[in-house]
């Protein structure tokens, strides 16, 4: 009998890659490597959930999501002229991946070109692979925010652009006038714009995330997706949206109903809890990860042969360190010092000579882990002076 074979398109996206499978750290070790919030869900959340069930709410939910989450979202989008927002124009989704895949597959076909600022969310570009298309990686600038140059030469004649604000792996928030000329960049053009807004919420003092709708030459070209994963944690909740052209919407919506079928109803419930969550319930996590991001600034200001642009939001910091290596080889190296981290080759080619470490972790850990990366990195370093 002879074995069966993956398809081709998985073979492809097997070779194309550079997505780690990431477990829990071993017993010693402390992890650095997860985008995920060490924070609990608030309680109000997980009632909500519980309350859900034992009303018996367990049955399937409408497949573009609740109509009650919906409509709140919707809600919550930036209103401008000629444009009311109603439920119809958001899809639930199993978590920001869902959404990401729903519209990617949707509207993207073989041998269509999508443009991908990198470093970038490794997501975006196998999603692309599953889908037929081509990526086109365009390197940022060296303050990691956009090379508009580069991105006038690549944009003409692509389907579509892909990227997140405030970014993964960067941390960068894109300023209003970058997002002015790109819509400058597009302006005649028939490219979709996708802007995964994951960390809408989590910005630091000084800046300024804006959604891509609140931009006048962008929003009727452009997805936004969001999720509540990072800003309720809630991760393993996994309950996503996205929101856009209406036509755009309900092929998304198509794709993720065929694909996944209806989010999962108790848990949308509880997203709707979240969403009534007062504001300093989520002010509380974002200092949090502030008090974190002035040690990390702290611990690595003048390490030599280390280099931190501050990050701006998100949960990230994205470390270039001069050491002759690949960054696969140093992170395998730091997880045999018991420290875990991503490579910067996972987000592009221009991430190579770079970590992101993040810090969606205890203090304690986070301690133990930059004292780790600087006494190898710093050590070897020193070595070949």
């Amino acid at each position: 009998m002879t074995a069966a074979r993956p398809a081709p398109r998985i073979e492809e996206l097997r070779r194309f890659s550079r997505r780690p499978a990431l477990g829990p750290a071993p017993p010693g070790a402390v992890s650095l490597a997860m985008g995920e919030p060490d924070l609990p869900t608030p309680t109000p959340v997980i009632e909500a959930a519980v309350a859900a069930l034992r009303a018996g709410d367990t049955h399937y939910a409408d497949q573009k999501g609740l109509p009650e989450l919906r409509t709140a979202l919707a809600g919550r989008l930036p209103a401008y002229p000629g444009r009311a927002w109603s439920a119809d124009d958001v899809v639930v989704t199993h978590g920001a991946t869902g959404a990401l895949a729903a519209i990617v597959l949707a509207m993207v076909g073989p041998g269509d070109r999508v443009v991908i600022p990198e470093p970038a969310y490794s997501l975006y570009a196998d999603l692309v692979v599953l889908a037929g298309g081509t990526v086109d990686f365009v390197p940022l600038g060296r303050d990691l925010h956009w090379d508009l140059d580069a991105l006038a030469a690549a944009l003409p004649g692509a389907t579509m652009m892909i990227f997140s604000n405030p970014s993964n792996p960067t941390g960068i928030v894109h300023r209003e006038e970058e997002l002015e000329a790109l819509g400058a960049l597009l302006d005649g053009s028939g490219v979709l714009l996708v802007s995964d807004e994951a960390y809408h919420r989590l910005v630091y003092p000084g800046h300024v995330a804006r959604s891509v709708l609140t931009i006048e030459s962008l929003r009727e070209r452009a997805v936004c997706v969001g999720t509540f994963s990072k800003t309720y944690a809630m991760t393993g909740w996994r309950v996503g949206y996205l929101t856009g052209p209406r036509e755009v919407v309900d092929a998304a919506a198509h794709l993720h109903r065929t694909f996944n079928g209806s989010v999962n109803t108790a848990v949308q419930r509880a997203a709707v809890a979240a969403l009534e969550l007062p504001d300093r319930a989520v002010e509380a996590m974002v200092e949090t990860y502030r008090q974190r991001r002035e040690l990390v600034i702290t611990h690595l200001a003048g390490v030599p042969g280390l280099h931190l642009i501050p990050p701006e939001g998100a949960f990230y910091g994205f470390l270039r360190y001069d050491a002759p290596r690949p960054s696969e080889e140093v992170v395998r190296e730091l997880a045999e010092r018991k420290v875990l981290v991503r490579a910067g080759a996972e987000y592009g080619p221009s991430g190579e000579g770079h970590l992101r470490i993040s810090f969606a972790t205890s203090v304690d850990d986070l301690r133990t882990g930059l004292a780790r990366i600087v006494g190898h990195l710093g050590v070897d370093r020193h070595r070949r002076r």
